[in-house]
C-alpha cells in the first residue's frame, strides 16, 4: 500500500472523471447547436426563396400595369396631343399615381439610349445620360436592364443607394419596353425588409440556443457537484506536495534554499525538484551579476539624461527662432505689399490700358492670396474665428472682381450662375480663404483661353458652391487635398491652398466633393446657412 501511494499520478486521479464528464457536456451542446442551426439555415433558405419571389411579382405586376397606363393614354391622347405634351401629362399622371408605393418601391422610366426620363428619388439626374452607371461590384444596370427589357421583360439584380438610409443595399428591378416612345419602365424594390426577417429569426435561434445551453449548464452543475466529492479526496492527496513545494518558495525568496527529494512521493513531482533547485542557483548568480550591472547602467543612464536634456533645450530654443521669423517675416512682407498695390491703383489711374501694370497687379494680387494663406494659417489656432451673417452672392462677387485682373492676365474669363441666396453664418476671413484659393486654383491650372464657371444654388438648409474649369488630366485626384502635394515638380507654390480649404471646411462642417470628368474638374461645397 505504501509503495502505491508513493507511485500515485495526477492525471490517473484526475483526468478521466473530470474529462468524461466535460467532454459529455460539451458533444450534448454541439449536437443541440448543430441541430439549431442546420433548422435555421434551411428556414433561411426557404424565406429568402419565397420572398424573392413575392417580390419579383410585385414589382412584374407594378410594372406592367405603369405599362398599360401609359399605353391607355397614349392611344386616347395621341391624336389630339403633340407628344412632347402628351408625355409630360403622362410623367405628371405616373409622378402622381405611383410615387408613394409601399417597402420603398418606385417606378422609373428611361430611353434606350439611357437618358432619364423620370425617377422621383433622384430629380436631379433628369435628363441625364447614365448608361455606363455601375453599382460598386460593377454591374453596368442600365445596359443590363435594357438587353433584358428587349427580350420581352427580365429582372436583374444590384446593389444601390436607399433613400432611406442612404447606405448601399441590395435591390432587384424589373423592366419593360413602352415600344411606340422607346421608353425603357420599371421597378425597383429594395431587399432591406429581407435581412431585417433574417435578423429576427437568428435573434428566435439565438434565443434558443441560449435556453438549451442554460438547461445543458444546470445539468452540468449537478453533475459536477456529485464529482466535487471525488476531486476533494484528490485534492487531499496533493495537497501534501504542494506545502512541500510553498515551503520551499518562502525560504527561497529570503535565502539560498533547495527542495530535499525524500520529501517528494508523487512521481511527477520528482523531476521539478531537480529543474528548481537548478532554477534557485541559476537566480542567486543572476542576481549577483545584475546589481553589478545596475551600477554600471545607472552611471550610463545619468550621462546619457543630462546630454538629451541639453538637445532638447537646444531644439525648443531653434523652434522658436524659427517660429519668430516666419511671423516676422509674413508682418514684414504686408506693409511693402500695400505700398505696391496702392502704386499700382495710382499707375493705373494714369495708364489705363497699359498691360505690363495688369501683369503686375495680377501677380501683386497672388502674392497678396498667399501672404493671407500663410497669415492664416500661422494664427488659425490662436485666434477665435467668430461667425457673422455673410451675403454669399455678393461676397463671390466681391472677389471674383479681386481676381479679375489675374484671370484676364492668363487669358480666362470668369461665367458667374448667382442664385439669390439666404444669409450664411461663417467666419470671413475663413470664407474669404476658401473661396481665393479655389479661384486662384482655377485660374493657375485652367487651360487658356477658357471659362472658369462658379455657381451658387440656394437649397432649403444649405448653400452649393461650386467651381468649374478645364485643365489637363490629374493623374491623383484623391491626393489634391493633402499639404505640399503638387501634381508636377515643376509647378510652382507650396501646396497648401487646398490643405487650408479642407482643414476649413471640416472645422465649418462643410461638405465636399471633387468631381472631375474628361477635361472638366469641379470642386462642389455645401456650404450649412446656421454654420
Amino acid at each position: 500500500m505504501s509503495q502505491t501511494k508513493c507511485h500515485l499520478s495526477i492525471n490517473t486521479i484526475n483526468l478521466i472523471g473530470i474529462s468524461v464528464l466535460l467532454l459529455f457536456a460539451l458533444l450534448f451542446t454541439a449536437l443541440v447547436v448543430f441541430e439549431e442551426y442546420r433548422d435555421f439555415e434551411t428556414e433561411v433558405t426557404q424565406l429568402k426563396t419565397r420572398y424573392l419571389q413575392q417580390k419579383k411579382a410585385e414589382i412584374r405586376h407594378q410594372t406592367r400595369k405603369v405599362i398599360q397606363f401609359i399605353a391607355y393614354e397614349y392611344e386616347n391622347y395621341r391624336d389630339s396631343l403633340d407628344w412632347t405634351k402628351l408625355q409630360q401629362h403622362i410623367l405628371d399622371a405616373v409622378n402622381q399615381l405611383y410615387t408613394n408605393l409601399p417597402e420603398n418601391r418606385y417606378i422609373f422610366i428611361y430611353t434606350l439610349d439611357g437618358t432619364n426620363v423620370f425617377d422621383p428619388n433622384r430629380p436631379e439626374i433628369k435628363g441625364q445620360n447614365i448608361l455606363d452607371v455601375t453599382d460598386p461590384s460593377g454591374i453596368p444596370i442600365l445596359r443590363e436592364l435594357i438587353q433584358k427589357a428587349k427580350k420581352g421583360g427580365g429582372y436583374l439584380s444590384y446593389s444601390w443607394e436607399e433613400p432611406s438610409t442612404k447606405r448601399f443595399s441590395p435591390k432587384i428591378s424589373y423592366a419593360e419596353i413602352f415600344e411606340p416612345w422607346n421608353w425603357l419602365v420599371g421597378t425597383g424594390v429594395y431587399m432591406g425588409e429581407l435581412d431585417r426577417l433574417v435578423q429576427q429569426k437568428k435573434e428566435a435561434m439565438k434565443n434558443r440556443l441560449i435556453k438549451y445551453v442554460m438547461e445543458i449548464l444546470t445539468l452540468s452543475a449537478i453533475l459536477f457537484g456529485f464529482a466535487f466529492a471525488g476531486i476533494k479526496l484528490i485534492n487531499k492527496i496533493i495537497q501534501d506536495e504542494i506545502e512541500t513545494f510553498s515551503e520551499f518558495f518562502n525560504a527561497a525568496a529570503t535565502r539560498y534554499s533547495v527542495i530535499n527529494k525524500q520529501r517528494i512521493q508523487i512521481k511527477e513531482f520528482i523531476p521539478l525538484v531537480d529543474y528548481v533547485n537548478h532554477m534557485v542557483d541559476t537566480i542567486h548568480r543572476r542576481k549577483r551579476e545584475l546589481i553589478q550591472l545596475n551600477l554600471s547602467l545607472e552611471e550610463k543612464v545619468r550621462q546619457k539624461t543630462a546630454k538629451l536634456r541639453k538637445q532638447k533645450e537646444y531644439s525648443e530654443q531653434l523652434v522658436k527662432a524659427q517660429d519668430a521669423f516666419i511671423k516676422t517675416s509674413i508682418h514684414e512682407i504686408n506693409t511693402p505689399l500695400a505700398v505696391i498695390m496702392a502704386q499700382i491703383d495710382l499707375l493705373k489711374m494714369q495708364e489705363r490700358d497699359n498691360r505690363y501694370i495688369g501683369k503686375i497687379e495680377a501677380a501683386t494680387k497672388m502674392i497678396h492670396t498667399l501672404y493671407g494663406d500663410l497669415s492664416y494659417l500661422l494664427r488659425h489656432h490662436r485666434i477665435v474665428h467668430e461667425k457673422e451673417p455673410i451675403d454669399p452672392r455678393s461676397f463671390i462677387r466681391q472677389r471674383v472682381d479681386f481676381f479679375e485682373e489675374i484671370a484676364r492676365a492668363n487669358r480666362l474669363d470668369f461665367t458667374l450662375e448667382l442664385q439669390p441666396c439666404d444669409t450664411v453664418y461663417m467666419n470671413t476671413e475663413e470664407l474669404t480663404r476658401l473661396v481665393d484659393n479655389n479661384l486662384s486654383n482655377a485660374i493657375k491650372y485652367a487651360l487658356p483661353g477658357s471659362q472658369i464657371r462658379i455657381e451658387l444654388i440656394n437649397e432649403e438648409n444649405d448653400v452649393l458652391l461650386g467651381f468649374s474649369n478645364e485643365t489637363k488630366e490629374i493623374a491623383r485626384i484623391e491626393k489634391l487635398f493633402e499639404p505640399f502635394y503638387q501634381e508636377s515638380e515643376n509647378e510652382n507654390g507650396f501646396g497648401l491652398g487646398l490643405f487650408l480649404v479642407k482643414r476649413i471646411c471640416e472645422k465649418n462642417q462643410i461638405a465636399v466633393s471633387l468631381r472631375h470628368d474628361k477635361n472638366m474638374v469641379t470642386f462642389s461645397y455645401t456650404i450649412p446657412k446656421r454654420g
